[in-house]
């Protein structure tokens, strides 16, 4: 992704210590978006559909079901959306399963958190055994909790898993920092009255009130104040 526009983030902005950070996951702290676009765009291709960028588009930080139903919604596969989604698992799973990369600035914000005392979830809209898997990658002492697809009672954009993560840890949302790259999360986040780190792996979150935007975590760090 090409820099963010200077008058669009700041550099190195010091945030407030929050009650807690709340992490997406695919695309945020790992590198794994653009392989859960591979994977829809691999799909979509052995289904002889198109998989151009405005396709794919909205399968960004989608969750697993819901980027099924959307594949037999919009005339995208001739599957059962059961099946699409067995086959999107299989896939992502298994590229996950090889190895994934984590992104620049990552550990050290999560490191930076846990010197803080600020408790972290992990929130993401990916299968639980795909979320375990990067645990075991980042480090399963970095997180308090952690909330996977389906196990709040509705996945982003909607506010529950941020909501629910929030609950989990005993702290109220409105006094969270949430880490996003997708608009899908962004929107969760901002809707569960999280305020908003985004580093955005697609184009689409705008800067606000509550939002930050940063080309990469390596730019932004948790102020030692509350």
């Amino acid at each position: 992704m090409p820099p963010l526009p200077r008058h669009q983030h700041q550099q190195r902005p010091r945030l407030p210590r929050p009650a807690a950070l709340l992490c997406d996951m695919d695309g945020t702290l790992v590198d794994t978006e653009h392989a859960w676009l591979d994977t829809v765009a691999e799909f979509l291709r052995a289904q002889g559909s198109p998989a151009d960028a405005d396709t794919l588009a909205p399968f960004a930080g989608a969750a697993l079901a819901d980027a099924a139903d959307r594949l037999v919604r919009d005339g995208l596969t001739a599957l059962s959306a059961a099946e699409a989604t067995a086959r999107l698992d299989r896939a992502f799973t298994a590229q996950v399963a090889a190895g994934v990369t984590v992104q620049p600035g990552a550990l050290r914000l999560l490191d930076r958190a846990r010197a803080l005392d600020v408790p972290t979830a992990l929130v993401t809209a990916s299968e639980r055994h795909v979320a375990d898997l990067v645990l075991d990658t980042l480090g399963r002492h970095r997180f308090d909790t952690s909330v996977a697809s389906g196990e709040a009672p509705r996945g982003k954009p909607h506010p529950d898993p941020y909501l629910t993560a929030a609950a989990a840890l005993g702290v109220d949302p409105r006094d969270c920092l949430a880490v996003e790259d997708t608009p899908t999360g962004a929107a969760a986040a901002l809707a569960a009255g999280c305020r908003l780190l985004a580093v955005p792996s697609v184009p689409g979150i705008e800067p606000g009130p509550r939002t930050v935007l940063v080309a990469s975590l390596t730019e932004a760090d948790l102020a030692g104040a509350a």
